[in-house]
């Protein structure tokens, strides 16, 4: 069996990641790029990494043509026009065997299920991109506390957070493009890592059915005059106008369909987290017995005092979001690896092979998308949000936050 080909819709900062994990994934080239702005950024990294040729195609058609996988990694307001395009392509001939988006699936439900019905409409396999489900960390969890799972009981609670300083491009911090703040960008990793580490390992990953969405969310840090006019200055985002929530935490409570027992996910989202870099942290409870991961400890730190400070190359490479260029330094080896980008994309090849979709896929990631919109509508009314109840099941299905239409200050306090 050849190498499976790759055609990549995007260019940013989330495909130079992907692009790092692909080196160390086997049956898979990158036989194209869609022309995003930044495409020729990661066309030359394609070739340094030695995973095909670089390729550029002016459209989505001819990228499609060219490929057996197409993979969505654009922002998220242009995700239903691209579905639209993969799948007319299809229709007009392309032999795809599975197509990639990387999380959130949407911005909301309404766009969501456009996408999922575009999909299924041509009958392609599909992979939803959640690297935090992949970390090998979480799966060596799960391997060493099997026996435990069988006689004690699967986790009854999670708790788990992703925290740090802020995104890099200007879309991700508009809430209109990008569907809302933190809770929308990083909000969705911890819902899918908490359900899924709550989920006993031989049950299905959408076994536990959610039944109620608490969240509480706030502007902090960047809606502080001097924070603020950084956005302005940087990217054009007015937080006076248009703001987003920087800090967002709450929990989802899931039944056991078999027990009837109830179980809790508790999630910690945040955008001003200033140690070091980015830090993914899970933690996971039963009955006698618990596990936790924490991204910022490491087996190798450096640290550089002032006077050798000005030698020091790209702090990114050794951390995602590094705060910092001196001082103790958590440097992680391989940080691709870890974060579970390398198996989300050994899942997804194995199970396109195979004529099927991902242990993730788009019907989850649209699941995962209801319960960021749950938590939205939670913190917006001020109560928990029942998930049993059909007309709320309606209203979700419909429901738009108020952020993401650019009417964040409703919501949020905004200081003068």
């Amino acid at each position: 069996m050849g190498s499976l080909r790759y055609g990549i819709i995007g260019g940013g900062f989330v495909t130079i990641f992907h692009l790092r994990a692909l080196r160390q994934v086997r049956g898979v080239e990158v036989a194209g790029l869609y022309a995003v702005p930044a495409a020729e950024q990661a066309a030359a990294r394609v070739r340094d990494y030695g995973l095909g040729e670089g390729k550029i195609y002016d459209s989505i058609a001819e990228l499609a043509k060219n490929a057996d996988v197409v993979a969505i990694f654009a922002p998220n307001y242009l995700r239903v026009e691209m579905t639209e395009q993969i799948v007319e392509a299809v229709k007009a001939g392309a032999e795809l065997k599975g197509v990639i988006c990387e999380k959130p699936l949407a911005r909301n439900m309404s766009e969501g299920r456009r996408m999922l019905e575009l999909i299924k409409s041509v009958n392609v396999p599909t992979s939803y991109f959640e690297n935090q489900v992949h970390m090998r960390p979480v799966h060596a969890a799960r391997e060493q506390l099997e026996l435990v799972f069988q006689s004690m009981g699967p986790p009854v609670l999670t708790r788990s957070a992703e925290e740090h300083s802020g995104p890099h491009s200007g879309w991700f911090w508009d809430p209109v493009q990008q569907g809302g703040g933190v809770l929308s960008d990083m909000g969705c990793h911890c819902l899918a890592v908490g359900w899924y580490t709550l989920t006993a390992p031989d049950k299905p990953v959408q076994f536990l059915e959610p039944v109620a969405v608490s969240a509480d969310i706030a502007l902090i840090k960047w809606g502080l005059p001097r924070w603020r006019q950084q956005l302005l200055d940087r990217y054009g985002i007015d937080y006076s106008k248009t703001p987003a929530e920087d800090f967002a935490t709450g929990t989802v409570t899931y039944r056991n369909p078999e027990t009837g027992q109830l179980v809790k996910s508790q999630f910690s989202n945040s955008w001003m987290y200033e140690k070091q870099g980015l830090r993914i942290f899970l933690d996971g409870m039963g009955p006698g017995y618990a596990f936790e991961l924490n991204t910022l400890r490491s087996s190798l730190e450096v640290f550089v005092g002032d006077v050798a400070a000005a030698t020091v190359a790209d702090a990114e490479a050794a951390l995602e979001k590094s705060t910092a260029t001196r001082g103790l330094l958590v440097v992680q080896p391989n940080e691709p690896d870890l974060l579970g980008y390398t198996d989300e994309h050994r899942d997804a090849i194995a199970a396109f092979n195979a004529g099927r979709s991902a242990l993730l896929d788009w019907n989850y990631g649209l699941q995962i998308v209801k319960l960021t919109m749950a938590a939205y509508m939670s913190a917006e009314l001020g109560r928990v949000v029942d998930l049993t109840d059909a007309q709320t099941l309606r209203e979700l299905d419909t429901y738009v936050p108020l952020i993401q239409q650019g009417r964040g200050r409703e919501v949020l306090h905004v200081p003068g």
